[in-house]
This record gives C-alpha cells, structure tokens and sequence, in this order.
C-alpha cells in the first residue's frame, strides 16, 4: 500500500519535475556550456576558448558599473518597493484612512498595469530637458533642473525612479492583503496599553508581515539585478555606459557586437548572483522565523 502511494506521488510530480528541467536546468546548462565558445549568432561555427569569457568579466570595467547600477536599483527598490509600500499600506489600513482605501489602492496600483515600454516613453517626455514637465516645475520650487536622462551622473537614478513610480502600489497591494489578516485584538490591546500608530507599527505590524516583507524583498533584489525594459527603453545603456545594467549589457553583448558566448558569461554571472541573493534572503528569513 505505501509502495503504491509512493508510486502515484511519484508519478503526479514527474511531469512537473520533466518540466522544469526541461525549461529551466537544462538552458542553465547550457547557457554555462555556450559561454565556453567565441561564436556568432549568424554562423554555425564555435571556437573553444575554455574559460577565457568568464575571465573576461573580471577584467572587464563595464561590469563592474552594471553591477554598481543594479545595486543602486536593488537599495532604491527595497527603500520603496518594501518600506514606503509597507507605510502606504499601514496608513490605509488606519482606521481613519480606511473608508477611503478602495481609491487611493486604485491609483497607486494603475501604474504597475501599464506597459513598461509605455511607461518608458511617457517618462522619456517627462525627463525631456526641452519640453519635459519635470525641470520646469523644478524651477518654480527653485531646485536645480538637469537633463536627466542624457546626465552620466543622475541617469541610473531617473530611470530607477520610473519603476519605484510603476511599482510600489503592487507591492503595496500585497502588504494591504498581509495586514488584513493581522487580528485586530492586538492593535485594540495596544490602545488600551497606551501605544501610538507608530508603536504598533513597529511592534505589531512589522512583526505580523514579516513573512509578507521577506517575500517582497526577495521578488524586489532578484527583480533589481534581472531589470532591462526600463534601461533599454529610457536609455539603452547611455549615455555611454552610465546607465548599464547586467540585462541591458547581455543584450548590446548578443546581439549588438554578436558575441554570443561573451553574452552566455554575462548571463552565467547574473544566474549565480540572483541565485546567491535567492539563497542567503532564504536563509535570512529562515533564521528570522525560528
């Protein structure tokens, strides 16, 4: 009998498992397989150089700006996406704000469903030293104005903006969700001993979403390091290489100067950081929940 209930597991699982092996391992294979080539995507022919294009990466400085720049999308993300996402819901949640929840959840969320190419455009306009609507009304608050998008020093920051903007109601939405679930006898138990909003805030909310936030945080790191509509949409990378990430530069690297097996090592790095990210946020959030 246990036999047999293993075998019925066994065989309700295989396809799932043939699956992902199928459309995951295996393309991570051979992914790390191809980046040992110098080849083109318009010939059948492959060079074996071994290990020359993962060495490449340590050598190259154009990664180490990608690297610096996902890591400022991931500190901006993670500032918005999980800590102003987790306020806007706490205030929401308020009893004083909760009567007009359904609009001000419905405005924040709007963005996330636009097209992300659509987004880039509209921004493009916004950011526009020319005729953007942004520079002017800086002006009129008396703050510097700049042009944003074609600035080597505040061009990664413009276009990480954009998805904090498109971005942060989704994950809002989700910690409105988590924070229903909070049973409401620990905040009237806090009010009858005296806490504020913001002691409940930290000694109940944080604590009762946690397994909320660790969730966000992990979707947000591991979607800073794999970002590239945004980046190529707004900028392609410029000006120069300012505004390059690890996405963007795999792409100029396939299918700009066709190097496709130095394109496969840019993407054998990206697997092995977002894995290594995937590993100590699980491992963090295991230790937290003990």
């Amino acid at each position: 009998m246990i036999k047999g209930r293993k075998r019925t597991i066994v065989l309700f699982l295989l396809p799932a498992f043939l699956f992902i092996a199928l459309f995951v391992y295996v393309p991570i294979i051979l992914n790390f397989y191809y980046s040992m080539f110098r080849w083109s995507a318009f010939s059948a022919d492959k060079v074996f150089i071994g290990m020359d294009n993962i060495t490449r990466l340590f050598q190259d400085p154009t990664i180490g700006i990608c690297i610096k720049n996902n890591l400022i999308y991931a500190v901006f993300s993670v500032a918005f996406q999980v800590g102003l996402a987790l306020v806007l819901a706490a205030v929401l949640e308020d009893k004083l704000f909760r009567g007009s929840q359904p609009f001000f959840r419905t405005v924040y969320f709007l963005p996330s469903l636009i097209s992300v190419t659509v987004v880039g455009l509209l921004w493009q306009m916004i950011y526009s030293p020319i005729f953007g609507l942004l520079n002017p009304i800086l002006r009129m608050m008396g703050l510097p104005a700049s042009d944003w998008l074609g600035s080597q020093t505040w061009a990664i920051f413009a276009v990480t903006m954009v998805s904090q903007w498109q971005y942060t109601g989704y994950t809002m939405v989700l910690f409105i969700v988590a924070l229903q679930k909070i049973p409401e006898d620990l905040y009237e138990a806090a009010t009858i001993d005296g806490a504020g909003r913001i002691q409940k805030f930290f000694y109940i909310t944080i604590p009762q979403a946690k397994e909320m936030i660790i969730v966000n945080m992990v979707i947000t790191v591991i979607g800073s390091f794999k970002v590239f509509d945004e980046v190529y949409v707004m900028t392609s990378g410029g000006p120069g290489v300012a505004s390059q990430v690890l996405g963007s530069y795999l792409y100029r690297a396939a299918f700009s100067s066709d190097e496709m097996g130095y394109a496969a090592a840019i993407a054998t790095l990206l697997f092995v950081i977002t894995f290594v990210l995937s590993l100590i946020q699980i491992k963090a959030s295991n230790i937290e929940t003990e």
